[in-house]
């Protein structure tokens, strides 16, 4: 009897012991899952950071005279690393204003009464280290890139409806500028999909009566 009492104490210990190492992992495990959602809070807060330094307008101004209406803006970005190396590998970069006046309606839908877009085209030049931007018919060459992006960050009177186009009545134009990647090579489009770094884009609505 006396040995059956203590085989059965040694088993009830041993389950203890056993119950308890479960007990210690399964805390160890919990601990390094919420040590990993930490480091993934602090990665991801940087991250927004970045993003909230993106692309952003400056002045934006519309005016409306005997000719149409004209618009005035300034823009403030950089290219990151990622299109900045791919630029200075000889890959052109195109960026595209676009600008659409609606009138409101209130029994329909809002009415587009005017469309109109410019696309810059900039490239590197290697042997002459200088970058080449081209908007219509228009070819200009800069010494640095600061200096060829300064020719699409500063807009002056871009006319964007003509007169007769303007109805009587509220008007408003949705405007947006950004780095256009489906013009660039199709691989290469495929290759950035999704990445962040090629994801330059700036929106603006505004009134106008």
């Amino acid at each position: 009897m006396r040995l059956r009492w203590r085989l059965r104490l040694r088993l009830r210990a041993e389950a203890a012991r056993t119950a308890l190492g479960q007990m210690r992992h399964a805390a160890v495990r919990c601990t390094a899952a919420l040590w990993l959602v930490l480091v993934g809070l602090a990665w991801l807060v940087p991250q927004a950071g970045q993003a909230a330094d993106g692309p952003a307008l400056g002045a934006f101004e519309l005016t409306q005279d005997d000719e149409g209406v004209s618009l005035t803006y300034s823009l403030n970005f950089e290219l990151s690393r990622s299109v900045e190396d791919a630029l200075n590998k000889g890959v052109p970069l195109y960026f595209l204003a676009e600008a659409e006046v609606y009138r409101e309606r209130w029994y329909w839908r809002d009415k587009r009464v005017a469309h109109a877009t410019r696309l810059w085209r900039i490239a590197f030049q290697p042997l002459t280290s200088s970058y080449r931007v081209t908007l219509g018919g228009l070819n200009l060459s800069f010494n640095s890139q600061a200096e060829a992006l300064n020719a699409m960050r500063r807009v002056a009177r871009w006319k964007v409806a003509e007169i007769g186009q303007i109805e009587p009545g509220k008007h408003y134009v949705e405007f947006n500028f950004r780095l256009d990647t489906t013009l660039l090579p199709r691989p290469m489009q495929i290759g950035i999909s999704g990445q962040p770094d090629w994801s330059l884009s700036v929106e603006r609505t505004q009134r106008f009566n």
